[in-house]
């Protein structure tokens, strides 16, 4: 499975983006010709790759997904490399660093609002992580094509060389006492930390951030979604920072 995504969305997205090699595209007969379809076909037979219409029954291994009647053959992810990542210029840019998730769609969810957020790249562990997979891509509708993804061996030696070029660290528990809205986002490179589903982030992440930020809740019903909750900060420093563009004009 790590070798194929599947759906429209997925499958585009990796043909506009060029980041990677497929290798061939499935595409059922069944399956009814749109917009998409052409404009896969259309972008197959211009970067060579091949595509071929085939019978419903090649697509039974992938049942459970949501295929669409699409599914393309396609080299790993390029993950990137935090050395590197951090040699590159950087102003006033977000990162999140990924501390134990364990679901697919969770990471899928969490790639595609950074993509929307202009969030710069996703660090996750080598170990005790999801890693991208066909659902993580599907989920991220292949935004995973348009971020830069950094594997590293131990998170908390990648925040301490964040913190160590000046990048700020942003971790988010729900006991913490400040809340994310209270935070200046703005004029910093800053990362933010989000935590396993259950565990949250690790008590040795904690003790290396900057700030520590909860999502105010209006009861004690306190099980907001990891994908969620990233949604709510990542999309307040968005806030921010278009406020502040404004007043700037």
């Amino acid at each position: 499975m790590e070798d194929i995504i599947f759906g429209k969305n997925s499958v585009l997205e990796a043909l506009i983006s060029g980041e990677r090699e497929i290798n061939k595209i499935l595409i059922s007969k069944t399956a009814h010709s749109d917009a998409k379809i052409n404009k896969i076909k259309e972008l197959a037979q211009a970067n060579g790759v091949v595509f071929q219409f085939v019978a419903k029954e090649k697509f039974q291994p992938y049942a459970e997904y949501n295929h669409q009647g699409i599914i393309a053959q396609i080299s790993p992810i390029k993950y990137y490399d935090l050395d590197e990542f951090l040699e590159l210029p950087h102003q006033n840019q977000s990162i999140v660093i990924l501390d134990g998730i364990e679901d697919s769609h969770n990471l899928g969810a969490i790639i595609r609002t950074c993509v929307c957020a202009g969030v710069e790249a996703i660090i996750i562990p080598s170990r005790r992580n999801v890693q991208v997979n066909s659902i993580v891509e599907k989920t991220s509708a292949g935004a995973v094509n348009h971020i830069k993804i950094i594997k590293v061996n131990s998170p908390v030696n990648a925040v301490q060389k964040l913190k160590d070029n000046d990048w700020w660290i942003i971790a988010a528990d729900a006991s913490a006492k400040d809340n994310y809205f209270d935070v200046n986002y703005n004029d910093m490179n800053f990362a933010v930390i989000m935590g396993a589903e259950h565990a949250g982030v690790s008590k040795s992440l904690l003790k290396l951030s900057d700030f520590v930020v909860k999502i105010p809740m209006m009861n004690n019903f306190n099980s907001l979604n990891v994908s969620t909750a990233f949604s709510a900060i990542i999309f307040e420093t968005v806030r921010q920072k278009i406020l502040k563009s404004a007043k700037v004009k």
